[in-house]
């Protein structure tokens, strides 16, 4: 398998890992401050991936880099999570999904504007079609909104940028140290905010009313939505383009939708379907631009 297939499958995996816990982080995001359930998520996923890094004995970020691992774990593991859970306050899942999946655009221009990766007329229409589909996919589910929910969706909008300035500014770090390496310290250094901010603000009282359902919901969100989800992104990172990577957070919301039907029997409409293939659509369009030139 060549490593721009195995990195795109890797980042649709993480995307649609992420898309259950857009749903699982609506569960609990009324119940717990937002603050503190980002600090749960990366701070299991930190406990996770501790192990796996020491068994594979790899390179940790050298010394001189280590500023800019930190720089980038606390814009990735603190402030986009923070975000994130914030914005699932005021808006829909649906809607907070899609606001998200303005990713492939934010990170295709900033790659752009950095000299990291060359504008192609293939690559932005893959990234347009792969947004249509997005938007075909949750078009019955966007009327439904709750009053003030443009707060939630500029708040996503924010967390969106953070995540497209991770993409294209982590990846030589995460070639040179490893995906392993480079995930646990940059997630370490976030998740340590997170819980020093939590525990002075006392976020963590609600967690003693919790049920099981609230404590299975955390345990998906730090499991795959922390350290085998973001593991996936840094592989994906490492094997291909920002750009690419980023294309596939449009499974997001769409794997958001199926996971509804799955666990709650929301309906599955024909949008859905079709929303699907043409975001597949793009993401082909966009993976074959490179060999196509």
């Amino acid at each position: 398998m060549s490593a721009l297939l195995s990195g795109l499958l890797a980042a649709i995996a993480s995307s649609a890992m992420g898309g259950a816990a857009v749903g699982a982080t609506r569960f609990v995001a009324g119940a717990i401050d937002p603050v503190a359930l980002g600090s749960l998520r990366f701070g299991i996923g930190f406990v996770l991936l501790l192990p796996l890094a020491m068994l594979r004995r790899q390179n940790w970020p050298r010394w001189r880099t280590v500023p800019k691992v930190v720089g980038l774990g606390l814009l990735f593991f603190g402030a986009f999570p923070a975000l994130f859970n914030l914005a699932l306050h005021f808006t829909t899942a649906a809607r907070g999904a899609l606001a998200l999946s303005t990713l492939p655009l934010l990170t295709m221009a900033i790659a752009a504007l950095l000299g990291v990766e060359r504008l192609t007329a293939r690559k932005s229409a893959g990234v347009v079609l792969a947004m249509g589909g997005v938007g075909m996919a949750l078009v019955s589910g966007l009327a439904a909104a709750p009053p003030g929910a443009w707060r939630g969706d500029l708040t996503m909008l924010g967390a969106a940028l953070c995540m497209a300035f991770y993409s294209v500014w982590s990846r030589p770090l995460i070639r040179e140290t490893g995906p392993t390496p480079f995930t646990l310290v940059a997630m370490g250094c976030g998740a340590l905010c997170l819980i020093a901010t939590s525990a002075w603000r006392g976020g963590y009282a609600p967690m003693a009313s919790f049920g099981s359902a609230q404590w299975m919901a955390i345990a998906y969100l730090g499991v795959f939505g922390g350290a085998v989800g973001f593991f996936l992104w840094s592989y994906a990172l490492a094997r291909t383009t920002p750009t690419l990577v980023a294309l596939s957070v449009t499974v997001n919301p769409i794997a958001a939708a199926f996971t509804g039907w799955a666990l709650m029997n929301e309906p599955v409409r024909w949008s859905l379907v079709a929303g699907l293939l043409m975001v597949f659509a793009g993401i082909a369009i966009s993976s074959t631009a490179r060999r196509a030139a």
